[in-house]
């Protein structure tokens, strides 16, 4: 079989790392794929000092590679939606199959995307778009065929477990661990996709998407980050038997479609997904067939990342023929998992409808009566208490802080309640509220 030749678009981290492994590791990887993988041409604004590209065809504009007659896949690895949505619909025009690591991009524009590669009887593989090098794409697409998918949840944001870990093991505050986390490369300059959950929200969708069959869905998930967490909430949560994590969640709700939310939450602290720790990355699924499954690894980084980016190309290389315009794609693996003619316009919740436990933070005055008005508001929305920590009052304060764990209820009647507890004389500060899964 004639050798596949590979177009790379984006010389950064990932992109250094994608060729660095595919040159270290070719001798391996041909024999995996059956036939010759060979990069031919490289588009980068600047060239890696780390990548040796002497031997390479290398261009300044990225749409040489997707315009170059003998590239047969173009990788985009230039991040961002704009130019890299432009260059990924044009290498789709021109009969090439693709593989990216961006997940904005297929969240975004996956659906577009997938059409136009359809259409053009191409490929679009993006195993690297969620959770650096876990296969979990892969995963769930082929390795749980068999299984309806009840639900899935993962900490799928290096950066906010990183933070989450150290305000837990040494109680440091948010603010102070996101600089380390700047300093360290781990966070960016604008630390917002990643502690506002966007940047998991992106990879949600996607998982969501190839779950349950259903298009992507972007727009319409509920988001909330991680930058209120204090360490306080984070030392309660232990002494009650939890951990804080930020969860991407999603499952099939009874009678109302799916939910879609991204946000922290309380989990039991023997779950195996509660001591996943650092920037580490790990994804729980529940099928009805197999049960529970975690899967666990390096999230980001240039060599993980690279792992999963090889992986599509292999794939695509052993699907293409001497010719690619041999592959009917189409009759193979679908691009969401489900046959593209198959997939369902699942109605996603909305967050008031989700059902969900409840941690909450209460700061009241440290006065007779306070704590039964406070249980009376929960028993009237239909809230029943499952745990409950009262302190006493710090020296010279009066207020004392009271943390209650309730039983599951709506998210409506939750936020409800806690309107009313705030509007309490003897409560002095928002009601901190966390939700808690048990993940069972």
């Amino acid at each position: 079989m004639k050798p596949v030749n590979v177009g790379i678009c984006g010389l950064g981290t990932v992109g250094g790392g994608t060729l660095n492994v595919l040159t270290r590791n070719k001798i391996d990887i041909d024999a995996k794929a059956g036939r010759q993988i060979t990069i031919t041409h490289v588009g980068a604004r600047q060239l890696n000092p780390d990548c040796d590209t002497s031997s390479l065809k290398v261009s300044t504009d990225v749409f040489d590679v997707a315009n170059d007659p003998d590239v047969d896949i173009v990788v985009e690895l230039i991040g961002g939606t704009t130019v890299a949505k432009e260059l990924v619909l044009k290498a789709i025009e021109n009969g090439k199959h693709v593989v990216t690591a961006n997940k904005a991009l297929i969240a975004e524009f996956g659906n577009e995307i997938f059409a136009a590669a359809v259409k053009n009887n191409v490929t679009v593989s993006y195993e690297a778009a969620v959770a650096g090098g876990i296969p979990i794409i892969r995963s769930l697409r082929e390795g749980l065929v068999a299984n309806r998918i009840e639900w899935l949840a993962g900490i799928i944001n290096g950066t906010g477990n990183f933070i989450l870990t150290e305000m837990r093991d040494k109680g440091r505050a948010f603010d102070d661990v996101l600089k380390e986390a700047q300093a360290l490369g781990y966070a960016e300059a604008d630390p917002t996709f990643d502690v506002e959950g966007i940047d998991a929200a992106h990879k949600l969708v996607i998982l969501a998407s190839i779950a349950f069959g259903m298009p992507l869905q972007f727009n319409k998930i509920f988001t909330e980050g991680i930058t209120k967490i204090a360490p306080e909430d984070v030392a309660y949560a232990d002494e009650l038997g939890y951990r804080i994590k930020h969860l991407g969640i999603t499952r099939r709700s009874p009678n109302k479609g799916i939910e879609l939310r991204v946000h922290p939450t309380l989990i039991p602290s023997s779950c195996l997904i509660a001591n996943v720790d650092g920037v580490m990355n790990a994804v729980l699924v529940k099928g009805d067939a197999v049960g529970p499954t975690l899967y666990y690894g390096a999230g980001a980084g240039a060599e993980p990342t690279a792992s999963a980016v090889i992986s599509d190309i292999v794939h695509v290389s052993r699907i293409v023929g001497d010719n690619s315009s041999e592959v009917d794609y189409n009759t193979n693996v679908p691009h969401l998992g489900f046959a593209h003619d198959h997939l369902c316009e699942y109605d996603i919740v909305p967050i008031e409808e989700v059902e969900t436990a409840s941690y909450l933070r209460i700061s009241a005055l440290d006065r007779p009566g306070v704590l039964s008005k406070i249980t009376q508001i929960l028993s009237d929305a239909g809230i029943s208490i499952e745990a409950l920590i009262q302190k006493e009052p710090a020296e010279g304060q009066n207020h004392v802080p009271v943390i209650l764990l309730t039983n599951q209820a709506l998210e409506k009647s939750v936020m409800s309640a806690i309107v009313k507890i705030e509007q309490l004389e003897s409560v002095t500060d928002k009601v901190v509220r966390i939700r808690v899964e048990s993940l069972k």
